[in-house]
């Protein structure tokens, strides 16, 4: 029995090539199913993500199960081996535990600290387990990876920092109001990242929304979205009165917000803070409005810092993460390991008996002679010997399957005796 994962992420393969890959939640069962038909391959995990497309089979055979799942992929997919292999990475035993808890952790994430991961890994799990998929295993070792999740996100700020210029935005917008609840937002220039840094507003409070743009029905547009209203771009600085902070990402070759208006607004406001979030280049804000009291400015460059900053805090916590995945894949390792050496000291010492009873019935025709008491004395003399020459190997296998490399101590009797690989059930779920 081997743990064994082919995949392929977004540090091996173009996004051209994860598409090509991925396996849509739709038929994932029906993957699944095809998957196990493998005589190979006793449970099996799929987990795709759009940077990720990874299989975690338990197998008999390592061999013939990455050849197996290779194959597979290539039959489901319609791709050459050839073109498919050089993205692919196989991890096997350990390696397999490491990595998963790795990914949960959210530390092989293109941005390290992402949340999103661990509900994607428990969702392919989920299909997997109701499917029919998974058993023992794959079972202990996904749940014992959600504990890895919850513990790297309990004790660790790994996700804390914002590492985007959208939630650094959001991030500065918090310090300057402590609380984003009951304000406005106004949109200047209906861009991808204007638009995306409001809905992070949103999230965090902001109650209402006004757009301005050049091309008015675009602001109607994303106005609509976000239910709030759509003002003339002539008439935005008339409107940001009401605004407790700005985004501002327009495209113009000039400031289209300058300081004597913002002196204007503020006199309007009371001096109320207002926030402005300059994402544009060239600038659409003069600098000069930093220097008005109560008025913030932070431009691209300035979020930069800050994503950068964060950047450097959270590889900081993945340090800590790294020391959690660590000790939780030993704890697995500890647990795979008692589960496998019951049966293979079972099957060795079932080998042994077989061949002290194969040897004495040779030496039948050559007992008639002796007593009763003088067989059992020389069958006895054999047990003895048997017992003698599998005991330090017993007390040691037991010792070292409470370690993590007692998987290779385990597979090593079974390959040196030749035992016989027990019998697993697909169906039977832990």
């Amino acid at each position: 029995m081997f743990l064994l994962l082919v995949g392929l992420s977004h540090k091996t393969a173009s996004v051209e090539i994860r598409e090509k890959i991925a396996f849509p939640e739709s038929k994932l069962v029906g993957a699944l199913n095809s998957l196990l038909k493998n005589d190979f391959i006793s449970e099996a995990v799929i987990l795709s993500t759009c940077n990720r497309s990874e299989i975690y089979v338990v197998t008999n055979n390592l061999d013939k199960g990455k050849e197996g799942v290779v194959n597979f992929l290539c039959s489901y997919h319609d791709l050459s081996r050839k073109r498919l292999e050089g993205f692919l990475y196989f991890k096997t035993g350990l390696d397999v535990a490491y990595h998963l808890f790795r990914v949960i952790s959210s530390l092989d994430s293109m941005v390290v600290g992402e949340a999103q991961i661990l509900g994607q890994v428990k969702e392919a799990y989920s299909h997997s387990f109701e499917a029919g998929a998974t058993n023992v295993i794959l079972n202990r070792l996904f749940r014992h990876a959600f504990s890895v999740g919850k513990r790297v996100r309990t004790e660790t700020e790994i996700g804390e920092s914002a590492v985007s210029i959208s939630y650094a935005a959001v991030e500065l917008a918090k310090k300057v109001f402590e609380d984003l609840r009951g304000k406005t937002v106004m949109i200047i220039g209906a861009g991808k990242m204007s638009e995306l840094t409001a809905k992070h507003l949103l999230g965090n409070g902001v109650a209402s929304v006004i757009v301005s743009n050049r091309t008015h029905e675009r602001a109607v547009e994303l106005a609509h979205k976000f239910q709030g209203r759509a003002v003339k771009f002539d008439e935005n600085l008339e409107y940001m009165v009401e605004a407790d902070i700005v985004i501002s990402s327009t495209g113009a070759p000039h400031y289209v917000i300058k300081k004597d208006d913002v002196v204007k607004i503020m006199q309007a406001r009371k001096h109320k803070p207002i926030f402005f979030i300059d994402i544009a280049v060239p600038r659409d804000v003069e600098p000069e409005v930093n220097n008005i009291y109560n008025a913030y400015l932070y431009d691209i460059d300035d979020l930069g810092s800050v994503v950068e900053a964060n950047i450097a805090e959270r590889h900081k916590e993945a340090e800590k993460c790294e020391a959690i995945v660590s000790e939780e894949v030993e704890e697995f390792f500890a647990w795979l390991n008692s589960l496998e050496v019951v049966p293979a000291i079972s099957a060795l010492k079932k080998k042994a008996e077989e061949i002290k009873e194969s040897e004495l019935k040779k030496m039948e025709g050559k007992f008639f002679r002796l007593s009763e008491k003088e067989k059992n004395a020389i069958e006895a003399l054999a047990s003895g010997i048997v017992n003698k020459l599998l005991h330090e190997p017993v007390v040691e296998l037991k010792s070292r399957a409470r370690h993590k490399d007692g998987y290779v101590y385990i597979e090593a009797l079974r390959e040196l005796f030749n035992l016989q690989e027990p019998t697993s059930n697909k169906t039977n779920k832990d």
